[in-house]
């Protein structure tokens, strides 16, 4: 299958980063740990060149725990600031405000001894569609600062969001970059809902979850959907299709529902902690 999505507000979007980016202390990137490779986007590390570097590895607790510390040990080595949260809880974010003022401590200093006292760290927000930018944001701040959802691209605009006395942050739309040139990134997105499902073949897309799933997280879709896995993909599909109820017309299994009901309990976390990407 052969991924691709830019729509025109990413081309915008990106411009307008590039604008900002002077006003920028520090960009924060969100990166979705199951998948903390595809989901960096490459573009980030030209457009933030000079500027101070966090990543978030958000949805922790939907990822393999076991590879969490390697991928923020990964990040390290490249000279990132690296987290393992989940937005959704606020008690966490005490140590990304810890970690904004850990990366511009020298701008900080810089600003005392020029007698500048109290001025607010400005933080960018970046990250593709369907990261949690927003619901880290609106966690971050205490209140909904910014609309959320589970679906890529609702965030069109930038704002500024006060988040307390020592941070600013500018929220950005979440963008893509022009051309996957691995496919796998493009499947590994598509995985895990960051492309629109109406631009993808959901079963094709539900055969590679099955072979990735069967190879690395062997006994998974037995445990939830009793199928025999030692078979191929599409007639574990055809299985799950038949034990789940998903038959369409002349008794046939629906091998459509059945592909989107799989991707949909992978996406919320039903299947277990999988990540796809190991460092």
């Amino acid at each position: 299958m052969h991924f691709q999505w830019y729509p025109g507000h990413m081309t915008k979007a990106k411009r307008a980063m590039q604008e900002d980016i002077r006003l920028i202390d520090v960009v924060i990137e969100l990166v979705d740990a199951r998948i903390p490779l595809s989901s960096k986007n490459p573009d980030i590390d030209q457009l933030a060149a000079g500027k101070s570097r966090i990543i978030l590895l958000n949805k922790s607790d939907m990822a393999d725990p076991g590879f969490l510390d390697l991928w923020i040990r990964e990040y390290t080595k490249k000279g990132y600031l690296a987290l393992a949260i989940n937005a959704r809880k606020k008690n966490e974010l005490k140590k990304v405000n810890a970690l904004i003022q850990q990366a511009c401590k020298e701008k900080i200093e810089r600003d005392r001894k020029r007698g500048i006292l109290n001025r607010p760290v400005r933080a960018m927000i970046v990250g593709i569609p369907n990261v949690g930018k927003s619901t880290f944001i609106n966690s971050f701040a205490g209140r909904a600062c910014t609309k959320t959802g589970n679906r890529p691209g609702i965030t069109k605009g930038k704002q500024w969001i006060r988040l307390n006395k020592q941070v600013e942050l500018l929220d950005t739309p979440g963008i893509l970059w022009p051309k996957f040139e691995d496919q796998t990134v493009g499947q590994h997105l598509a995985f895990t809902g960051a492309i629109r499902d109406e631009l993808i073949q959901s079963t094709e897309l539900a055969l590679d979850l099955i072979d990735f799933l069967t190879e690395n997280y062997p006994g998974t879709l037995n445990q939830h959907y009793h199928v025999e896995e030692r078979q191929p993909s599409v007639d574990t599909l055809r299985q799950l299709a038949e034990v789940r109820g998903c038959i369409g017309k002349g008794s046939e299994p629906d091998f459509d529902k059945a592909a989107s009901l799989l991707l949909d309990d992978f996406r919320n976390a039903r299947l277990g902690r999988i990540t796809v990407e190991r460092p």
